[in-house]
């Protein structure tokens, strides 16, 4: 394999292994919320600051010349994963 290759390759892990340390940041800062939110009896779910996001992190995608519908898929998934944690702890 040459080496222009690898370099790339090397360059995709280290990006791959900083998104998977972000995400774990993330949802331990969505778990504390989702305690404050089931110890507050609020809901799970606060679908107008989803749009805010969703809206939000589409322009920033648009301005980093990545595609917005994919962004949102990927935003939706997250904010998906995080209610049902919510929806967990407020049962618990």
């Amino acid at each position: 394999m040459d080496d222009s290759l690898n370099r790339y390759r090397e360059s995709i892990d280290n990006i791959d292994a900083a998104l998977v340390f972000m995400l774990a940041e993330r949802f331990k800062i969505t778990q504390a919320v989702g305690e404050y939110k089931a110890s507050h009896a609020l809901p799970p779910a606060d679908p107008g600051r989803e749009e805010r996001q969703i809206a939000r992190l589409r322009q920033l995608a648009t301005d980093a010349k990545l595609d917005p519908d994919f962004t949102e898929k990927f935003l939706r998934f997250i904010i998906d994963e995080v209610i049902r944690h919510h929806e967990r702890l407020r049962e618990s």
